[in-house]
């Protein structure tokens, strides 16, 4: 898979991604020279009001945001109940209810994000986080 997402543009690789992990929605920002995350590419249902909103996100704002930031996965068995204050009201406009987002690291630094969700509950496993961070890494190298 990882080979062909480096074949891939970000739409390509989300898609892939999506069906690789049997999730419903999904996003990829980068990391911009104005040091916000802006959005590259989108899949699934993402409601339209929602996508002014997402196309650019500040670093440390939202799942994407803190996964940037934190230079780690952001995840979400639920993000309709958690109550950590990671998930901003917009992520919850969208009914998705599993949720991960992991950054696009390179060189050691985070370029981006990649936000995967589902409609259903669900914890991402160790080994789909690892992927996840596979993929962010190719993607950061085509981005």
């Amino acid at each position: 898979m990882l080979q062909k997402i480096r074949t891939l543009d970000a739409a390509g690789a989300l898609a892939l991604v999506l069906a690789e992990l049997d999730a419903d929605t999904g996003t990829v920002h980068k990391l911009a020279a104005d040091g916000a995350l802006h959005l590259e590419a989108h899949a699934g249902g993402i409601p339209d009001g929602l996508l002014p909103v997402i196309r650019r996100i500040p670093v440390g704002k939202g799942i994407a945001g803190l996964a940037v930031e934190r230079r780690e996965p952001v995840d979400m068995c639920n993000l309709q109940t958690d109550a950590s204050g990671d998930a901003r009201p917009g992520a919850k406009a969208t009914g998705a209810k599993g949720s991960i987002c992991v950054p696009l690291m390179k060189d050691g630094k985070a370029v981006g994000a990649l936000g995967v969700a589902t409609a259903r509950e669900r914890q991402f496993s160790g080994e789909e986080t690892a992927l996840l961070m596979e993929v962010g890494a190719a993607l950061a190298d085509t981005l």
